[in-house]
């Protein structure tokens, strides 16, 4: 099947989410630029041109950090996964703002230089050796190479024409990218300033973000066992027409959807068309709806929806000791199994 382009389809949620950030950094840039030059160091005062890049330098920080809290965030409390649905949205704002930054850079420092700008950038430091006055630019300019390839690979064209697992692997780089940007702070803003506002604010952003993803991996760890039967949790715990993500081995997962009110059913988490994360998907129609592409599956057998031929594993499911327990095993793709039932349970609750 050949790949085609299709514009970003738009709908209200889009439209909200990129306005509440479009806000969010247009307030961040005017505060800034507001009360920046106050706690900057008195001795050493700035003018308009260092606070904006400054500004827009630390904005891009703060926007990936947030950027790479999301998925740790949504994979421990589905709460926040409204804010998964488009992270790619995100991403691409950070790179335009990281780029903002990196133009007022070039125009201001390597405006008046004899020679190319390109070529005073890259050879007016080259204390390589050094902590002090290491060539951070070389750092900077190499991280926003990497975010400009991801935002521009960050349609889902490029999904469908790199397959999914390459182009997971491909982004995962915006890891890479964000310990680049550490180190581009650390050896560079932070070694040249005497206000302790940043550095602190840059510490808890970096810090949370690493710690949130161990936090994330350790209850993932957790709800990974050996035994057959998994115990998930309590039915209650899972909302209405939602489902709870069940990690069972380095590259499984399974789903389970709570739905009727009372009913429950297990599929695994993976979109036969491009391993989508079905748990973070809806119900729509009565069927699981894929978050990437808009693929169905029903609950009870794990089959796409006639004329849809697509077929996941499913998973056998019972309660016990007042737990949701899952059977590891999965049963072969479109293998019908009876919904778990449980009676007690009110709608809603």
């Amino acid at each position: 099947m050949s790949v085609k382009y299709v514009p970003v389809q738009w709908n209200p949620n889009k439209w909200v989410y990129d306005a509440v950030l479009v806000i969010i950094i247009v307030l961040y840039i005017t505060a800034f630029l507001r009360f920046g030059a106050a706690e900057a160091d008195v001795s050493r005062p700035i003018d308009g041109a260092i606070l904006r890049m400054r500004a827009f330098g630390t904005a891009a920080f703060f926007m990936l950090s947030a950027t790479l809290c999301i998925g740790p965030l949504a994979r421990m409390d589905t709460r926040f996964l409204p804010l998964l649905y488009n992270r790619r949205h995100f991403g691409v704002l950070t790179a335009a703002v990281a780029w903002t930054h990196a133009t007022y850079v070039y125009g201001w420092y390597f405006s008046f230089t004899p020679m190319d700008r390109m070529e005073a950038l890259l050879t007016s430091n080259t204390a390589f050796d050094q902590i002090l006055g290491f060539p951070i630019e070389a750092l900077g300019m190499f991280a926003l190479f990497i975010l400009l390839i991801l935002a521009a690979t960050s349609h889902d064209f490029w999904l469908s024409f790199l397959g999914a697992p390459l182009w997971k692997r491909l982004h995962l780089l915006i890891y890479l990218a964000y310990a680049i940007i550490v180190a581009h702070v650390a050896l560079g803003y932070l070694q040249d300033t005497k206000n302790p506002t940043f550095a602190m604010l840059f510490m808890v952003a970096a810090v949370g973000v690493a710690g949130l993803h161990v936090a994330a991996w350790r209850i993932d760890r957790l709800r990974s066992v050996s035994a057959d039967w998994v115990p998930v949790c309590a039915p209650a715990e899972i909302a209405e027409d939602r489902a709870r993500i069940v990690q069972l081995g380095p590259k499984e997962r399974a789903a389970i959807f709570r739905y009727e009110g009372n009913k429950f059913s297990a599929i695994s988490n993976a979109c036969a068309h491009q391993n989508g994360p079905l748990g973070e998907g809806r119900i729509l129609d009565g069927c699981v709806t894929c978050p990437w592409h808009g693929f169905q599956y029903r609950m009870n057998d794990g089959c796409a929806p006639a004329p849809f031929t697509e077929k996941i594993p499913t998973y056998q499911l019972r309660l016990e000791g007042g737990q949701v327990s899952l059977n590891r095993n999965a049963n072969p793709p479109g293998t019908p199994v009876e919904p778990l039932v449980i009676a007690e349970l009110e709608a809603g609750s």
